[in-house]
Order: structure tokens, then C-alpha cells, then sequence
């Protein structure tokens, strides 16, 4: 398990709330439905991604509009 990154108490707080603790727990969420959670701003999604890609994880792929 990989831990989260430090983040700023709003986003730590909202990655709590919705129960995700380590980097791997991140990976079922597109980064649209991170970035609309009640704290997570700019640089905390900015920081998160960083941090998926530097252990080769990354958020799930985003389904296509029809």
C-alpha cells in the first residue's frame, strides 16, 4: 500500500471522507469525480496525479460521451 501524499487539511480531509487512504485506493475514481469533491483543488489533484504517475498508477480512464 502507498501512502497518500501530504496534502493541505481540506484535502486530506475529503480523501478521508470518502475513504481512501493510500494511492492504490484512488485508482477506481475518474479525475473528474476526484476533482469534484468538497476540498480537493487544483493543486491537490495536481499533487495526487503526480504522485499515481511516479508509481505507475493513475486514475480510471474516463467512459467515453455519447
Amino acid at each position: 500500500m502507498i501512502a497518500l501524499p501530504t496534502l493541505a487539511a481540506p484535502a486530506k480531509r475529503a480523501l478521508v471522507a470518502k475513504g481512501t487512504e493510500s494511492l492504490h485506493e484512488l485508482c477506481p475514481y475518474t479525475r473528474r469525480e476526484v476533482a469534484s469533491w468538497h476540498g480537493i483543488g487544483p493543486n491537490a489533484l495536481f499533487v495526487l496525479e503526480a504522485e499515481l504517475l511516479k508509481h505507475n498508477l493513475a486514475f480510471k480512464m474516463e467512459e467515453p460521451s455519447t
